[in-house]
Formats: structure tokens, C-alpha cells, sequence
């Protein structure tokens, strides 16, 4: 048997260097260093056999030379495109590997360098040239290792993009008959090569003023809760100021936050008798508008703009629009099964636009939410939103969260959970415990959003009846908040100063792009919205 001394590459083991508590017998000096090597066969019949293990994991083909040769020019169908991004992938793994290997190696030289056993005798200042010269292979070695991270992360887009079309083309395949299929000769082939490229979306610049057919929708303005019979609760809605109070018959009124005297605004007066009384002269107004009582003068025929307002499924609804109000509005139920623990109300000094943004992106929970309900979470090497080629609605891979999005303003979602803080399984449908959030955006003004948010829960409705827990949700609601408010009030900063915040939107952006594609085609009174899976209830006013 021989003394054979095993790199730490070579076995994945630490060539050991340990102080001893003892004194040494020779030079009686208390603490002295002990080398202790690995014992193998003559000849190092060992470190072969263990060097075999890894380097079986370099052994990979170079794939290059099976890569499918195309004319260059020529348009790829989708199985052709995935199967180039195969390669692409194989090529990926092939380069990492040689990175890697690369740098294992020079790790075996650094230790041989360091190993006073496996070296013969060299100068100090041999040793440090030889250290500096690894130390700049190992450099470049690193570098290229983050390349090639780069190009797996390039390749993985390219394999999320590829299968968006798979999926939008078996749903637009799904809707076709035979009938309508034409075969492939060359007219058609330019068809599709003169096909129009995908328009670009531009949000940049200073927020313009609202336009006319945004406002021709229901929008909820407040919880049914927050509004008693005695209390008002002021609104901007639009860049107009309103006041939401109670009539003699307990239904809600929405009327416009300034008396037609002085213009003294109504909501810092009282409530009397079902009017909402002016503090400035004693002016009252009825919930649609007009002016019942003039203390100390004689009654005129006096009022102000109301707005169409009715309570339903615990909220208020307004119209703030000119066009007639329309027949069906979005449910706002959650689903069977969960109990309501908490409605909060928030002004947030951010475009209802971006906010809208923010929520219906879950890709940047692990970097932004480190502190709150994504602490812990692990970065996936793909995000997705599944969706159908038309909808509004989805699920989120890799996270059991389903989402949608309902117009004018509204983001709903359902998480399954195990326990706080916690994600289980890969659907909503495999997990045992729900929450469901809903998200309102009222469009305040150009700069300025009030923030509805409810909260259910399908466990636990001991909650329900906990003191002060209705405190506790706030407080976590305005932390996730927080987290998000610093990014988007940048971004909003930014897009004053000209910069496009949909400047170059990747795959898992979908459920984004839509609500901007939905609000180009609302703005620009298009006759068919590109998306049309709305669920809707009656609305009170017709029945």
C-alpha cells in the first residue's frame, strides 16, 4: 500500500487540514497542523476510479453536428421551430458541461499547486505567479459559465414562446372545420409571410386624461360595510369628486362632492334625514341630486350631478360614464365554499393602470416579496401563465395560484396553500386550503388609485370572530403593498419621462398585455372586444 493524496475535485472531498488539541510529541508546540491523506492502491488505482465518476458527466456528444440543416430564409413550422430549440437546449448542456469541466480542472491545479505533498519544492515566488495564472483562468472559466446560463436562459424563452403558439394554435385548430382549411400552396405561403408583425405595446409619457368609453362601465366604489346610515364616504372617481351616502329608504346615492352655492365640498358636512347637508350655508340633497332645503332663503329649483348607484353582493356600484348604463356587470362573489374575513380600502398615489400591471404579474414575487408571503420561495427556472388563446383568465406554473382578470378594473385570484407562507402542489384543484383575494382599482385620478381589496378563505372561520384581526390583515395587505408601491411608483416616474413601461414583454406577461390589449380596444370603441368571456349578473336597475 502507498500514500496517495486525492484532489478535492477529483473525490469531492477537502484535502483536510485540522489543528490538533494535543502537543506534539517532536516539537512539543501545542496546536500543529496534521496533513491526512487519502490512502489508496499502488499506483493510485483510487483517485482513477473516483476521477471515472465525474467525468462520466462530461462525456456528452457535442450535438452540433445533428443540428437540422434549414435554407436560410425559409419559415419554420412549429414542430420544425421546437426541434431546432431542442438542439439548442442540448447544445446548452453540452457547453456547460465543458464550462464546468473547466473549471474543475483548474481547481485540480490549484490544489496541486497548494498540496505539499503532490509538489515538488517551488519558490514563493513561483508559487504566487502560478496562483495568479489560475486565478485568472478560473476568471474566465466563471465567466463563461455565466454565458452560458445566459444562453440556457434564452433558450428556455424560446421554448415558453414556442409552446404559447402550440397552444393558441390547437385552440384556433379546435375551432376550425375541415372545410375551412386551405392547402399549402405557394400564394398562400406569402400570405402568411406578409402577415402584419405583432404591434408593439407603447405605455409611455404622461398619463392623458381618461378617455370618454373607460368610464361607460360599473366600477365598485366602496364596501357595503364602510357605508352606514349615518356616514358619507368621499370618492374620486375619474378626476371628479363624489360622496357616497344613504337616502331616507337606506339605498345608497352617489352625488357630486360639491354644494351648487358656494362649492364648499358636501362630505365635510352631516347627514340629516337621508340628506347630506352642507356645512357652509345648511344646503340639503337628496341621493339623486337635488336640493331639498335652503335654511334662511327662499327653496330654488337647485341640483347637482348624480351618478346611476345601487348596493349589491356587499358593495357599492357606480356609472360614472355618459352612455347608457349597460345590463350586465361582473360578479364579485368568491366561490362556493369560502367565508369573507376581510375588506380594506387604500388610496394609492400610483395610475390604476400600472397597479393593474403589478397584480396580474406573479414572475416577480421571489424578488420583490422577500419579506412578505414570497419569503422562502425559490426562483423557477420557467414562469408561465396558461391561459386560452382568447381568455382573461389562467393559471399560473409553477405556483397553484389561478387569476383573472374582469373588466372595467378588477384582478381575482385563488391560492392554494398548506399553511402560511407555504404553496402546495402544482394546481389549485390538488390543495386542500384556499385563499381568494379580490382587487378593485377605481381610477381616482391620473396619478391616484383607490384600492378595494377583499379576502376570503375556504378554512379556519374562527378567524372571522378574533378580535382585532381585521387590523392584522390590514397590516400584512399594506406590507405586500409597500413591497410593490416603491417599483411601481419608479416605473410610473420613469414613464412621465418618456420610458415604456411594456418595453419588451416576455411570456409570462400574457394576462398583462391582454388587459392593455382589452384597454386599446375599449378606447379605441372597437365593435368586438378581443376577448369576450365575461361572467356577468343582472343588474338591479332593470329589474
Amino acid at each position: 500500500m502507498s500514500v496517495a493524496i486525492a484532489t478535492a475535485a477529483a473525490l469531492s472531498l477537502p484535502i483536510y487540514l485540522t489543528r490538533s488539541n494535543k502537543f506534539n510529541n517532536t516539537r512539543g508546540v501545542k496546536g500543529s497542523f496534521r496533513v491526512f491523506a487519502i490512502i489508496g492502491e499502488e499506483g493510485g488505482g483510487l483517485v482513477e476510479r473516483s476521477k471515472s465518476l465525474w467525468t462520466t458527466l462530461f462525456e456528452v456528444e457535442d450535438p452540433r453536428s445533428k443540428v437540422p440543416q434549414y435554407n436560410k430564409g425559409k419559415f419554420l413550422d412549429v414542430n420544425q421551430a421546437l426541434e431546432v430549440a431542442r438542439y439548442d437546449l442540448q447544445y446548452c448542456d453540452w457547453k456547460a458541461r465543458q464550462d464546468v469541466l473547466t473549471i474543475m480542472l483548474l481547481h485540480e491545479k490549484v490544489v496541486e499547486v497548494l498540496n505539499p505533498l503532490a509538489r515538488e519544492y517551488k519558490s514563493v515566488g513561483t508559487l504566487k505567479k502560478e496562483l495568479a495564472d489560475l486565478q485568472e483562468e478560473l476568471g474566465q472559466a466563471h465567466n463563461q459559465v455565466h454565458i452560458s446560463e445566459a444562453r440556457v436562459s434564452t433558450a428556455l424563452d424560446k421554448l415558453a414562446y414556442l409552446e404559447t403558439l402550440v397552444t393558441d394554435k390547437i385552440l384556433q385548430d379546435s375551432n376550425t372545420t375541415e372545410s375551412d382549411l386551405l392547402p399549402s400552396t405557394p400564394e398562400s405561403l406569402d400570405t402568411v409571410k406578409s402577415k402584419p408583425p405583432r404591434r408593439n405595446i407603447n405605455v409611455s409619457g404622461p398619463v392623458q386624461p381618461y378617455h370618454a368609453n373607460l368610464k361607460n362601465f360599473w366600477y365598485p366604489v366602496a364596501f357595503s360595510a364602510h357605508l352606514k346610515d349615518d356616514t358619507m364616504v368621499p370618492i374620486d372617481c375619474f378626476e371628479r369628486p363624489w360622496v357616497l351616502f344613504r337616502g331616507k329608504d337606506g339605498k345608497p346615492g352617489c352625488v357630486q362632492n360639491t354644494c351648487a352655492h358656494r362649492a364648499c365640498p358636501l362630505d365635510l358636512g352631516s347627514i340629516n334625514e337621508g340628506r347630506i347637508q352642507c356645512p357652509y350655508h345648511g344646503w340639503e340633497y337628496s341621493t339623486d341630486g337635488k336640493c331639498e332645503k335652503m335654511p334662511s332663503t327662499k327653496l330654488v329649483n337647485v341640483k347637482i350631478k348624480a351618478l346611476p348607484c345601487f348596493e349589491q353582493e356587499g358593495m357599492i356600484w357606480i356609472w360614472p360614464g355618459n352612455d347608457p348604463p349597460m345590463a350586465n356587470l361582473p360578479s364579485l362573489l368568491p366561490p362556493s365554499g369560502f367565508q369573507i374575513h376581510a375588506e380594506i380600502v387604500m388610496e394609492l398615489p400610483v395610475e390604476h393602470g400600472l397597479l393593474l400591471d403589478n397584480l396580474l404579474d406573479l414572475a416577480h414575487a421571489p424578488f420583490t416579496h422577500t419579506s412578505t408571503f414570497a419569503k422562502g420561495w425559490s426562483v423557477p427556472s420557467l414562469v408561465k401563465f396558461l391561459t386560452p388563446a382568447s381568455g382573461l383568465q389562467g393559471s399560473w406554473d409553477p405556483y397553484p395560484i389561478d387569476m383573472e382578470f374582469r373588466p372595467p378594473c378588477l384582478v381575482l385570484s385563488t391560492i392554494g396553500i398548506s399553511k402560511p407562507g407555504k404553496l402546495e402542489g402544482q394546481s389549485t384543484r390538488e390543495c386542500s386550503t384556499h385563499l381568494h383575494q379580490l382587487h378593485v382599482c377605481l381610477p381616482s385620478t391620473r396619478n391616484k388609485t383607490r384600492l378595494l381589496y377583499r379576502m376570503s378563505l375556504d378554512f379556519a372561520p374562527i378567524l372571522k370572530h378574533v378580535p382585532f384581526m381585521q387590523h392584522l390583515w390590514k397590516h400584512f395587505a399594506e406590507q405586500v403593498l409597500n413591497e410593490d408601491l416603491r417599483l411601481v411608483l419608479g416605473q410610473q416616474d420613469r414613464m412621465n419621462n418618456g420610458d415604456n413601461v411594456w418595453n419588451w414583454p416576455v411570456s409570462y406577461d400574457k394576462l398583462g398585455v391582454r388587459y392593455r390589449q382589452w384597454r386599446d380596444s375599449v378606447e379605441q370603441r372597437s365593435k368586438s372586444s378581443p376577448f369576450s368571456n365575461l361572467r356577468r349578473i343582472q343588474n338591479p336597475l332593470n329589474e
